[in-house]
């Protein structure tokens, strides 16, 4: 093993810390979460209603940073050679957005059971997998290092606990949970060995989310009839929110969302 990777490895186990890292080619084709959760007793199936639409993007997207990781051999026989990027911007069909979080910000006047189904959080190619996802506070989070390589985990949230898990063996698997939701919604996970390795948790205390497809598409089904502000979150484009309304058993199509490339900031 590199000597980097040792070194990094005992300053994890005495500090609780973490690792990433080496598997596959990433498709660039984010893993969607329409729903995380079976809606509630409280939401009656009778009335249900569901928001649907897509994110767009104004104008040429920036490249993707490309990934060099010729300090992990594993990261390179994993890779098989190939390109490999960030997945800052997953663009599709008709510039549709990808690995867009949205959620339901404001309006749910109720209380919503975690759901005991785990989201797989996945290190594998040396990426983290999905890049974008969400969680409800109290639902499992099962981390897996699919990679013949050392990976860790770190999490930086500010209302819950930081935490930092090392995995240096392929296989392995931990389980950690949100005990409340973030100011910030957004949770970032970077990887200490392998710094290219980052990914986002949107964790939230409701099962009203979904993580944009790869062309920009997203439904948010089994609401209560009622107002609600939509929030769409993307990790270089910032935030945006409006005002839905709808009525029971309404499926609304329309909940549009659009990003101009030229507001990006930092890396």
């Amino acid at each position: 093993m590199h000597p980097r990777f040792l070194a990094v490895l005992l300053t994890l186990t005495l500090g609780a810390a973490a690792a990433c890292g080496g598997g596959s080619q990433p498709s660039q084709t984010p893993a969607t979460q329409d729903q995380a959760a079976a809606p509630a007793s409280s939401v009656d199936p009778a009335t249900a209603a569901t928001v649907a639409g897509k994110i767009t993007l104004e104008g040429t997207p920036p490249a993707n940073q490309p990934i060099r990781m010729n300090a992990d051999p594993a990261c390179v026989a994993a890779t098989k050679g190939q390109k490999v990027t960030q997945e800052t911007f997953v663009v599709g069909d008709g510039n549709g957005l990808g690995n867009v979080f949205v959620y339901v910000q404001s309006g749910l006047n109720a209380s919503f059971p975690a759901p005991t189904n785990a989201v797989v959080f996945d290190q594998k190619g040396c990426h983290y997998i999905p890049h974008v996802f969400g969680v409800q506070v109290g639902q499992p989070i099962e981390i897996l290092n699919s990679d013949a390589t050392l990976h860790n985990v770190h999490a930086t949230p500010k209302v819950n606990q930081e935490f930092n898990t090392a995995q240096p063996i392929q296989g392995m698997k931990t389980t950690h949970t949100f005990t409340a939701k973030e100011p910030d919604v957004v949770v970032p996970f970077k990887c200490d060995v392998h710094g290219w390795m980052n990914a986002y948790a949107g964790v939230v205390d409701h099962p009203y989310f979904a993580v944009t497809k790869a062309d920009g598409s997203f439904s948010i089904p089994n609401l209560p009839p009622g107002t609600y502000t939509v929030a769409a979150w993307h990790e270089r484009l910032g935030n945006q929110t409006q005002s839905i309304t709808v009525a029971a058993k309404e499926s609304k199509s329309d909940a549009n969302f659009t990003f101009k490339a030229a507001a990006t900031t930092g890396n």
